[in-house]
């Protein structure tokens, strides 16, 4: 997956947050390993530095940890790991319901597409 990155906020939290998605939707698991820093890099296409940097903040998270000759994994914290899925999933939240009222759209509007777009999920 490509990594899109926006010059208007600083890189290592781009990178942190990215790395942050992929473990809460359960692309790397509880107690995974995670690719080296190079290897981050390169796919992200960053600098090696930067990523460590990244790295270094979801460590001091509690996110990631570090095994000295082993490298770096997933923390194997269900509670952490389902508590920051919740924070994630609010804020997404909250921008989608700021984007509908920008549009000029009511609470109870929004609530009704969002109720007809999950009817439409279920019948998939």
């Amino acid at each position: 997956m490509t990594w899109v990155l926006d010059n208007n906020m600083p890189i290592y939290l781009q990178l942190m947050g990215r790395i942050q998605r992929d473990i809460i939707s359960g692309r790397y698991g509880p107690g995974d390993k995670l690719p080296s820093v190079r290897e981050l890099a390169v796919e992200a296409a960053v600098n090696p530095n930067t990523m460590q940097k990244a790295m270094s903040e979801l460590e001091r998270s509690g996110l990631v940890y570090s095994q000295r000759t082993s490298g770096r994994f997933i923390t194997e914290d269900e509670e952490l790991l389902k508590e920051l899925k919740k924070e994630q999933a609010a804020r997404y939240l909250e921008e989608f319901i700021e984007s509908m009222h920008n549009l000029g759209l009511k609470n109870d509007e929004i609530r009704i597409l969002f109720e007809d777009a999950m009817k439409g999920e279920k019948e998939e």
